[in-house]
């Protein structure tokens, strides 16, 4: 398998605008306004890479870095809380909400990375299985807890390296190609657990009216999608406790050399927690001796003359 670095620092990896060069020069990350923190995995060098596609012709940019959803100062923490709990209110790192909270008339207590911190959960068996990427809590105007919900920031994984052509880009700003994949087995065996596990947590809150968020690149949703058995085995179901609320990001606009190219809400899907379990359980299993009909095949390929 082969693949293309596909942003770079937060412009597209072809730019070689200023802006573009200065960024990678500087090894800043526009998302987050100082440096990058997504290291190679082999010599720790920082490596600026926000997507990657596969080679094949027409593949889409898919986003492997999370911090690439949280452009234009974390908006889309502000549209989830919006969504969850139906108010405009600002948002604030941890405690820092409480007073702001008195001040005016209500604010949302963010906890997350390079925000109010991680939140002291309880283990499962020694594991940390209730964390989530994200918790916002919204307080009232005298600064008490009234409502919460969870986000969950889903990307994809990589296997195969793209370190090469991470070096080639940083020195000369030529696209290669490399041995980066994209790890869609990572959705089934592992995402897909985890919001069925973490949105029957989030049930039991008696102050998540809206369950859990999950917010992916557009790429990543369809292959959730299409690993459920698609929309019809997910009804629409109004946000309630046992939500899980598919929200799906993806370019919104025609991209510019020297400009990043802005993300938007491309699609969204609210069902709940036991129809993803449903059809997570379900399988589309093949025909009968599907075994056999190989090693047939194999053994006695003058059998099967097409």
């Amino acid at each position: 398998m082969a693949g293309y670095i596909a942003e770079f620092f937060g412009y597209a990896a072809s730019d070689k605008s200023q802006p573009a060069l200065t960024a990678a020069a500087r090894k800043n990350c526009p998302f987050l306004g100082s440096f990058c923190v997504k290291t190679l995995a082999r010599d720790k060098v920082i490596s600026g890479v926000c997507a990657i596609r596969q080679k094949t012709p027409g593949s889409p940019n898919v986003i492997c870095c999370p911090i690439r959803l949280y452009a234009d100062n974390y908006k889309m923490l502000r549209l989830i809380a919006r969504k969850a709990f139906k108010q405009e209110h600002n948002l604030y790192a941890g405690r820092v909400a409480v007073e702001k909270a008195k001040e005016e008339g209500g604010a949302i207590a963010v906890f997350g990375k390079g925000w109010g911190g991680e939140l002291r959960l309880p283990q499962r068996k020694g594991m940390g299985s209730y964390f989530v990427d994200w918790v916002l809590a919204r307080l009232d105007s005298q600064g008490e807890l009234v409502e919460l919900t969870a986000i969950e920031v889903q990307t994809i994984d990589t296997t195969g390296s793209y370190g090469n052509a991470q070096r080639v880009l940083a020195e000369s700003r030529e696209v290669i190609s490399d041995t980066a994949g994209l790890n869609w087995e990572n959705v089934s065996k592992r995402i897909i657990p985890q919001i069925i596990y973490k949105g029957q947590v989030l049930q039991r809150e008696d102050l998540c009216r809206s369950g859990l968020f999950l917010v992916c690149p557009k790429p990543v949703y369809q292959r959730i999608l299409d690993r459920l058995g698609g929309t019809e085995k997910l009804p629409k179901f109004p946000s309630q406790p046992a939500s899980i609320n598919f929200i799906a990001y993806d370019a919104n606009a025609e991209h510019k050399d020297g400009d990043i190219t802005p993300l938007g809400i491309v699609e969204e899907h609210c069902t709940t927690v036991y129809k993803v379990q449903e059809a997570f359980s379900s399988l589309n299993l093949p025909e009968g001796n599907v075994y056999k009909e190989a090693i047939s095949r194999t053994l006695y390929p003058e059998r099967y003359q097409d």
